[in-house]
This record gives C-alpha cells, structure tokens and sequence, in this order.
C-alpha cells in the first residue's frame, strides 16, 4: 500500500502545474457551496427568528375554514338540492366570551395562549391623522405569546394597566404622528367611537409593517373603542416546539371548530420560494464540483496514457490489476481530499467575511450584516460531494489503466 501511494504521488508531482489547477478546481467548489450554504441557510433562520418567533406559532381566527351548511342540506344530505337567494345573519363576528377557550388551551402541555383583538383606527395627533391597526391585548398573557415586552424602546408592557387608556405605538408610527411618551392623542374607530388615549410605550421589531402601522393598548379598551363588547377576533398560541404547530392547528380546530392557521401555512408561500431557492443554490455548486472533477479525471487520464510503459512494468514484476486501479485510484483521491481541506478553509474564509458586511434593506425587515450561519454539516456535504466526484473522476481512467494487457504495451513501444 504504501509503494502504491509514493508512486502515485510521484506521478501528481510530475504533473503539477495541472494538478494545482485541478485542485484549486475542488477548492472553490467546495469553498463556495459551504459560503453559499451558510448564507442560504443563514438567510432562512434569520426569516424564522424574525418574523415567525417575532408572531405566534398558531392563530385561532374567527372564522372557519368551510362554511356551515344550511338547515336543508343537513337535512336532505344525499339529495339534490339547489339552494339560492340565502340572506346573511347580521350578527357580530367574532370569538365570544373567549376566556374559558383561552384557559383550556394555556391547560395544554407546551402552550401558551393569549386573546387578540385587531381593529382599524384613525390616530389623530396636531392635525394629523394616521390609519393604523390598534390591537388589544392582556399583558400578562401576551407576553408569553409574543416578544412585544423584548421589542420596547422606551415604557413598560405593564404601563397599560396604570394608565388610564395607555397604547403603545410603533417607532415608525410614534414618528408619522409626531409623538412621545406621554403625548395625548385621539383614536376614532369605524364604530364611531373616541377615546382619548395616552402613549406609554414605544417598540421596534424591525419588521417595517409593523412599526409603521401598528400599536397596542388594553384589550377591554379596546373592546370598548370598537364597540365589541367580549369579543375577540383571535386566539395567539405559542409552542415550547415550533415544529409541532401544524399538527397543534389541526387538533385545536377540530375541538374548537375556529380556523387554526399556524405559521408553516401563514407563510407556505414564502417557505416554498426557499426551496426553490435551495436547488437552484445546490445545482449551481453541483456544476461547479462536477467542472472540478473533470479536471481530475482529464489530469489521470493523460497520466494513464503517458505512464502505459510503467503499467506494462509494474503488471511484468507483479503488480495484479486491482493494484494499478488503486493506484490511479489514489492519484484522483489525493487531489479531491486536498481540494476539500483547502475548500473548507476557504469556505470558513468566506463565511467570516460574509458574516461581517454590513446592509440595510428597508423593505420588510432591517437587517445590519448578512444573516450567515455555521454548520459543519455543510463542510461535512461538501467535503463528501467533493470525494465521490473524485472517486468517480479517478475511478474511470484507473480502471481503463488496470486491464492494459502488459505483452501489448511492449509490442506497441517496440
């Protein structure tokens, strides 16, 4: 075994110029699967830590996924009945008396729920007025649901119970209307109603939606400025274990017969464009570590071809063919695994440079760097990618180099 390897270090060595270029092939190709890996995945967490962790797991809504059937459908259910001219029921949507569903599901193992209530207001403050989603909440409760109490800038989640029709305003929001803590301004909803509310806190998530047009306030404030009395439009979950949330949904809409949407569905679009994002990202450094190993085997199969003399010597002395396939073998396996030690010192390279470039996008988050994240699992897929696209790449001419009869060879020369 180890004549094999000296030899075929020497035959690498005879060649270099080509073999650095080959291994400077499988370098790149496994550096940047790894920068572009921990950039695509960087990415994808930051959009769960962001915006999924930043709203809740699971939302029970006030509305049901089918609609109920009629009396005569129920009534005549295998018959065939046409049914036209139904008039709706005025009546006043929402989730009523939602404390003893809000109690049951805080009794789950695992579960956090706290009671919602989102309305349109107008915000009036020095003449100007803002359109803005006020929602009413219970704080003790949200806070265990939500990362509102984390996301403050100035006041206190608390501070709505202390102060008489205390809200909480966005940053970008607090800035359209002109105020600060403890400014007084005025909220009219579409029922009509006026309340005189007193700005006690002031967030920022990052998330521009919602620091632009968004506030918080007391849920029976609430309640009481959208003239919906006992009322709330959703139940907000949060689970010990996200990934738990869709068969949670499933289970809370079957008890409570409410839609329950949880965050895997909410964002399902957004969650599909990332996995076409990550095969467009895995083809592209295929190609690159495919390209890689074409110059492998381009490089031991011309060794194959100017070496047929050492073959013919190396068979007469000995040498079995499962031998010389090992030793091209060899040939194509030392320039992959030096390509792969190089390209993961390259790819962390590049993962730290990347880490720390700085950016701003103001469109739906803020960030400040780009959002990378290390794993060795991507070294270790790059790096076994990298080695079977040798192997193969050296496999091919090594197999062709062990079934050269050794008579034919010195017939040919001579």
């Amino acid at each position: 075994m180890k004549l094999l390897l000296d030899i075929a270090l020497t035959h690498i060595k005879g060649r270099l110029r080509q073999t650095v270029l080959s291994v400077i092939g499988v370098m790149t190709g496994v550096g940047f699967s790894i920068a572009l890996a921990s950039l695509m995945t960087g990415s994808q967490q930051d959009f769960i830590d962001r915006i999924v962790n930043s709203s809740p797991h699971v939302v029970v809504k006030d509305e049901y996924r089918n609609p109920p059937r009629q009396p005569v459908e129920r009534h005549y259910q295998n018959g065939a009945v046409s049914l036209s001219g139904v008039k709706p029921k005025e009546e006043l949507r929402g989730i009523r008396n939602p404390k003893p569903h809000v109690v049951s599901l805080n009794g789950i193992p695992g579960v956090a729920a706290a009671p919602n209530l989102r309305g349109e207001v107008v915000m009036r403050y020095g003449g100007k007025d803002v359109s803005a989603a006020l929602v009413g909440i219970e704080p003790k409760l949200e806070r265990r649901v939500s990362e509102i109490e984390e996301d403050l800038t100035a006041g206190f989640l608390d501070d709505l119970y202390t102060v008489a029709n205390g809200v909480i305003l966005g940053r970008g929001l607090a800035d359209k209307l002109g105020v600060e803590i403890g400014s007084t301004l005025s909220a009219s909803s579409p029922a009509g109603v006026l309340l005189k509310m007193k700005v006690v806190g002031i967030f920022h998530t990052g998330i521009i939606a919602m620091d632009q047009a968004q506030g918080y306030a007391l849920l029976k404030r609430v309640q009481v400025l959208l003239d919906r009395p006992n009322v709330v439009n959703a139940i907000h979950l949060r689970l010990k274990d996200a990934t738990r949330a869709q068969g949670m949904a499933r289970r809370i809409e079957a008890r409570m017969g409410y839609r329950a949407e949880s965050w895997q569905e909410a964002n399902q679009g957004v969650l599909e464009v990332f996995k076409i994002r990550n095969i467009i990202i895995y083809t592209t450094v295929s190609s690159i570590l495919i390209v890689a190993a074409f110059g492998i085997f381009n490089i031991v199969s011309t060794i194959t071809f100017e070496k047929v003399r050492d073959i013919a010597i190396l068979k007469s002395i000995g040498f079995e063919e499962r031998d010389i396939r090992r030793l091209f073998l060899f040939e194509g396996l030392m320039m992959g695994c030096i390509g792969t030690i190089l390209g993961w010192v390259l790819g962390y390279v590049l993962y730290r440079l990347l880490g720390a470039v700085r950016v701003e996008v103001a469109m739906f988050t803020e960030w400040t760097r780009l959002p990378v994240l290390f794993s060795l699992t991507h070294y270790l897929i790059a790096g076994a990618a990298a080695i079977i696209a040798a192997t193969v790449a050296g496999y091919l001419p090594a197999r062709k180099a062990a079934r050269l009869n050794p008579v034919d060879i010195i017939r040919g020369t001579t």
